[in-house]
């Protein structure tokens, strides 16, 4: 019998953006440097292929500090960012520490500092509990900074009326979602002020725009990512919203959804900028082992950005 033909719209860009390869490359250029162990403080980024494998280079996961035994191993700070508290207790402990925080990250911990100096109460418009929240949010003494997650917040938000007020974002929200909050807001408070560029950085932008080019066309939507992956779920979320119902994340625990697939002619499949695209290909062959795949790459936009890492481990 012939397998069952399927087309696959393989949305580009998808997968590592700069931020995440530079974290990673921090983490195996402080192997070599320093010898393992290395410790990193929360996932390095949200995937657990790319956790594992940095575990069996020689990397220990921590979540905080004080669970590191030996003090004198290095320490990395993932790309997500992290409280001003953390360098400083990692000083505090004489311990040597590195820095991963994605740049454009970093972009909106400076912007959402300057603010505060300036006069501004912050608005961060985010998802709490996500470590990028919990680290912009740390930069800025208590009660100077107030979350904002979603329309309903927006509409409800009271602050005194004497205060100047601004918002800055987390980098890898849903850019239609956030343009409705912003909007409440501005509507609200007429002389909100704006950052002079947006913070949801590019790589969000354009995996999210690539998405939206092809969802329409698909019967069932995959994003290739992990759960805990902020950027990954927003893909999901899009492919929905821009016209394929049938949409779904694909993370380590996944069962693939073949009956969902029989029922299918064309299916789109992208990744979040945390999985690596061996991922991706996994999947594909796996699908390739069942059906007669066709795959047409559609590219919304070419990506060059690079980062550099930090000069002490060059």
């Amino acid at each position: 019998m012939k397998n069952k033909e399927i087309k696959i719209l393989l949305s580009a860009p998808r997968g590592f953006c700069a931020g995440v390869e530079r974290a990673i490359e921090i983490v195996e250029k402080s192997i070599q440097k320093y010898g393992a162990p290395v410790y990193v403080r929360h996932e390095i980024v949200h995937n657990k292929y790319v956790v594992d494998d940095l575990k069996n280079k020689g990397a220990i996961f921590v979540e905080e500090l004080e669970e590191i035994e030996d003090k004198s191993r290095p320490v990395i700070f993932s790309a997500h960012g992290v409280p001003k508290k953390i360098p400083d207790d990692a000083k505090n402990y004489n311990m040597t520490y590195v820095d991963a925080t994605c740049p454009l990250v970093s972009k909106v911990h400076r912007e959402a500092e300057n603010l505060h100096k300036a006069g501004y109460h912050l608005i961060l418009i985010g998802h709490q509990n996500h470590p990028e929240v919990i680290g912009t949010m740390g930069q800025l003494p208590l009660g100077s900074i107030d979350l904002i997650q979603n329309e309903d917040e927006a509409k409800k938000y009271k602050i005194n009326n004497q205060k100047k007020i601004s918002y800055v974002t987390q980098t890898t929200l849903s850019v239609d979602d956030t343009k409705e909050i912003i909007n409440i807001l501005k509507e609200r408070f007429p002389n909100i002020k704006e950052p002079k560029k947006e913070d949801i950085c590019y790589a969000t932008t354009n995996r999210q725009m690539a998405v939206k080019n092809i969802a329409k066309k698909c019967d069932v939507f995959f994003v290739i990512g992990s759960r805990n992956s902020s950027n990954s779920v927003r893909l999901v979320e899009v492919a929905k919203k821009s016209g394929c119902s049938n949409s779904q994340l694909i993370h380590s625990q996944s069962e693939i959804p073949y009956e969902l697939i029989e029922k299918s002619k064309t299916i789109g499949i992208s990744s979040g900028a945390s999985a690596p695209e061996v991922l991706v290909n996994n999947f594909i062959n796996d699908l390739k082992k069942r059906f007669t795949v066709s795959i047409d790459e559609v590219e919304a936009i070419k990506e060059n950005v690079v980062f550099k890492i930090p000069k002490k481990l060059n």
